[in-house]
């Protein structure tokens, strides 16, 4: 797998655009600079837009407002959540008015009684399906609850299965370790419903009808992998987590189709990357690829230097990704 070029605009050729939020659209408390103007130019060109988000906690009402504050113009239909994703997955599966006991916030819990399921919180026989999302004020009576349900052979969701979660005090646990209390006190895994799972993604393309989207964002293990294991085209942005370094040592599950400093780069054209022997090119630059190592020269833009490097290392198994030669080409393109 190599990027791919675009001679025209990217939201030009997709119909929708799926955009992540933190590290995409906003960063912590701020606005990405280039996010509100790289929306509204979306959708000018004729591409909807929606806000796909691995949390369940908040409503997609509050997400709105909270976009909006930021000058991203945004109404709740335009966001989807995993909650949303998670609670389609039960509604399809059981009929409507069933209870379905909910270990999470306000978002979650809304987004179930939406689907036509009823939300409880204590576990009975008429409990069909248990739904687990991120909560800050996670209770271990809920836990409990849970625990009884899955066990008894309730069918058990999880609106994504994220590890940790950044705050202000660090990465602290977030819905996939509390997840990991359930399945270990039962012996059952969750189907997930996040990325990279395919619900939410499809959620996202059923709210905008989209045939050809493009899935943003700035995580290769939920955002990336998600755009594959969909079959769908990725773009990551450079503006949220991941590094040029892991970029390059992405297994092929999590390697994007196209990169971007940040979100404005749905609305541009992509480069094409072209290979002459164990030479790739990009505009101005050149790697070289020499057994376990590679040679970078030329100049130009930064990204296109790291397009040419990713190609190269992603096309030649034989070259370290963390060797001294790779380190050296990124140290050259500032990173």
């Amino acid at each position: 797998m190599t990027l791919r070029a675009s001679e025209r605009p990217l939201d030009e050729i997709h119909d929708a655009m799926l955009l992540d939020l933190d590290g995409v659209v906003y960063v912590g408390p701020n606005a990405v600079p280039a996010a509100p103007e790289a929306v509204d130019k979306a959708r000018a060109a004729g591409a909807e837009v929606a806000f796909v988000t691995n949390n369940a906690g908040r409503t997609p009402g509050r997400i709105a407002e909270h976009l909006t504050g930021l000058g991203v113009e945004a109404v709740p239909q335009d966001v989807v959540t995993s909650a949303e994703a998670a609670s389609r997955l039960i509604a399809e599966r059981y009929p409507e008015g069933s209870e379905v006991l909910v270990i999470g916030d306000t978002g979650l819990r809304q987004a179930v009684h939406r689907s036509g399921m009823r939300p409880v919180t204590v576990d009975s026989r008429s409990v069909v399906a248990v739904v687990q999302g991120y909560s800050r004020s996670m209770a271990r009576d809920l836990l409990d609850q849970g625990v009884l349900a899955v066990a008894r052979g309730a069918f058990f969701v999880a609106s994504n299965a994220d590890a940790t979660a950044p705050s202000e005090w660090g990465n602290t646990p977030a819905n996939g370790a509390f997840v990991q209390v359930i399945t270990h006190a039962t012996g059952v895994d969750p189907v997930v419903a996040g990325k990279p799972m395919r619900p939410l993604h499809q959620e996202g393309m059923l709210r905008t009808g989209a045939r050809n989207p493009l899935i943003v964002g700035d995580r290769l293990d939920t955002d990336i992998e998600g755009a594959v294991t969909h079959g769908a085209a990725g773009m990551l942005v450079l503006s949220g987590v991941a590094t040029p370094a892991e970029v390059l040592a992405a297994p092929e599950h999590q390697r994007p189709h196209y990169l971007a400093w940040d979100v404005s780069g749905m609305n541009k054209a992509h480069p094409a990357v072209e290979h002459e022997g164990t030479t790739v090119l990009c505009r101005g630059w050149a790697v070289t690829v020499d057994g376990s190592g590679v040679g970078l020269s030329g100049s130009g833009e930064r990204l296109d230097g790291l397009r040419a490097l990713c190609a190269a290392v992603w096309g030649h198994p034989g070259v370290d990704p963390a060797g001294t030669s790779v380190h050296a080409a990124l140290s050259r393109l500032g990173w």
